[in-house]
């Protein structure tokens, strides 16, 4: 089984697939980095040998921001934000969207306002009696 960046990557997966199991690795660059190491995508995760599994180990690790370093980076810029009290800063505190989507009528479950089924989230009008 090889393992990169920490994680076991699926066995029966092609690898160009199996590398975005890593944090921080999607298509492109995981296209990107078996261009570099000349390495066909659609070999499976578990036809590498030691020495492809090495070249790889290599590359994602010294070149890229991966897993805990890109976590803690990320991590890091949300502090910032919040420390400094900006717009974005102030989103994350209090939970809500942060890029400008709308919350009027959509991030039900972001805002704690669940509906399980229509019309069933707010209580209807009184009832003159």
């Amino acid at each position: 089984m090889a393992r990169i960046a920490g994680v076991n990557l699926p066995e029966n997966k092609k690898i160009e697939i199996a590398l975005t199991y890593i944090y921080g690795i999607g298509r492109v660059l995981s296209k990107r980095i078996l261009e570099e190491a000349k390495i066909s995508g659609n070999k499976l995760a578990k036809e590498l040998d030691q020495q492809e599994v090495a070249v790889l180990k290599d590359i994602v690790e010294k070149r890229h921001k991966v897993e805990g370093e890109l976590r803690r980076s990320v991590m890091m810029s949300i502090k910032r934000l919040k420390d400094i009290g900006s717009y974005r800063g102030y989103r994350h505190i209090k939970g809500l969207t942060v890029r400008g989507q709308t919350t009027r009528i959509n991030s039900r479950t972001v805002r704690g306002n669940v509906r399980k089924t229509v019309g069933s989230g707010r209580k209807g009008a009184p009832t003159p009696t």
